[in-house]
């Protein structure tokens, strides 16, 4: 069995999938979860704190959260 992944549009997606039933074709529809943008960003600037030298160890992280309590 051989393994096909689309990308239609909404548009299209009507069509893909009467397509599908009228052939008999079994198919599964897989809803991709993009992360929000803002986690995205979150991510970027860690990324980019790392290479620039910016973090702690997590002791270092720990003591700082206790002294804060």
């Amino acid at each position: 069995m051989e393994t096909y992944i689309v990308y239609p549009t909404k548009e299209q997606e009507k069509v893909v999938i009467d397509f599908f039933k009228s052939l008999d074709i079994p198919f599964e529809k897989k809803e991709e979860t993009i992360l929000p943008k803002h986690v995205l960003e979150g991510i970027k600037k860690g990324q980019e704190d790392i290479k620039a030298g910016r973090i702690v160890s997590l002791e270092e992280f720990k003591k700082n959260l206790s002294v804060s309590e």
